[in-house]
């Protein structure tokens, strides 16, 4: 039986109800399926800075070095201080963020299986940005050809092992922001050319997010820069039942971070209502990043389990009031955690 390291981030708001959730969860499928998860509390957020004066101390980012992968729940005023800084520390160049329909979910259309692939270590999100005089302020927008590169070979690599529609939609705004994007959009092109199988297209960022709305069935994967890959996949999260059903993956070539991808929502704090469904499928990602990391089967079928425990919650309860039900965060979390199975419920 493998081992992991998992360095826990338990974040501020709804982040440690989400945490507690999620781990019902995990400690259910380490019973089920024979894996061992050593989870390693790591401290940092707004929480963090109040106690310790920093909201990422380096005692924290020493312990998830040594860690096989972080999960982390959200942060709130201090999430540029740990999350985007772990991006670049770690070089965890790719966001995912899966956007699917589940059974008995209202939104506002059915039969939705995409992924967002985004680059995740620059544009904007890099924050260089300075002011001239007292009037004017700007923003860098760093582009470079080596993250296109691996962005578009990583969506690419996707779309190849999905058993959807086998197509990458390549979204920027070339026509306005020539150079950033325009080098974006013709590595796409440059990179579709060796993966033939795969059907390619390109829409604008405006046009995109149109489209969305409209025809989300018809997407595959969807592939962008840091910050349209931000602002389209909350977009695209509204149409699956909101932030809560979304979960996310920040990947580089030797370690994961895994998250919801929503924010702290502090005036849900204690309340034990939030939807605890977009940590626990975001642990789910972990499970499967693990397990085809290190040839690990049962972390593969913990990973499938866990979802499939999800569908049967949903489907039959108990889940919390906003999904329709009466339950807590936690009590769903100990449904789910007793549906595991490797069959659909």
């Amino acid at each position: 039986m493998n081992e992991y390291k998992i360095s826990v981030i338990s974040g501020d708001g709804i982040g440690p109800e989400l945490t507690d959730a999620t781990m019902e969860v995990l400690n259910s499928a380490q019973k089920k399926f024979d894996i061992k998860l050593n989870m390693i509390e790591a401290e940092a957020g707004d929480i963090c800075l109040q106690k310790r004066g920093v909201p990422l101390p380096e005692s924290s980012v020493q312990k998830i070095k040594e860690s096989h992968a972080c999960l982390k729940g959200p942060v709130g005023e201090t999430a540029a201080d740990v999350i985007v800084k772990l991006r670049l520390m770690f070089d965890l160049y790719a966001n995912l963020r899966p956007i699917k329909t589940y059974p008995t979910i209202i939104s506002t259309q059915q039969n939705i299986n995409m992924i967002f692939v985004r680059e995740n270590t620059e544009d904007v999100y890099k924050g260089q940005e300075f002011s001239i005089g007292k009037d004017t302020t700007v923003c860098l927008r760093v582009i470079t050809r080596r993250n296109c590169e691996r962005i578009a070979k990583k969506a690419f690599e996707i779309a190849r092992k999905r058993n959807n529609k086998k197509k990458v939609t390549a979204i920027h705004k070339a026509n306005v922001m020539r150079v950033t994007d325009g080098l974006f959009a013709s590595v796409c092109r440059e990179t579709a050319k060796q993966y033939p199988e795969i059907s390619f297209n390109e829409l604008y960022v405006d046009a995109a997010a149109m489209r969305l709305i409209k025809e989300p069935q018809k997407f595959d994967v969807l592939v962008t820069t840091n910050m349209f890959g931000d602002i389209l996949s909350d977009e695209a999260a509204q149409l699956i039942g909101g932030l809560g059903m979304a979960p996310g993956a920040n990947l580089g070539d030797s370690f994961a971070l895994f998250e919801p991808i929503h924010g702290s929502a502090p005036n849900r704090a204690g309340k034990q209502t939030a939807n605890p469904i977009s940590m626990i499928l975001a642990a789910k990602m972990m499970l499967d990043w693990l397990g085809e990391k290190y040839n690990d089967q049962n972390c593969i079928n913990a990973a499938t389990a866990i979802e499939n425990g999800v569908i049967k919650t949903l489907r039959e309860g108990p889940t919390i009031p906003d999904l329709g039900g009466k339950t807590t965060t936690i009590g769903m979390a100990k449904g789910i955690a007793d549906a595991l199975t490797l069959e659909v419920g």
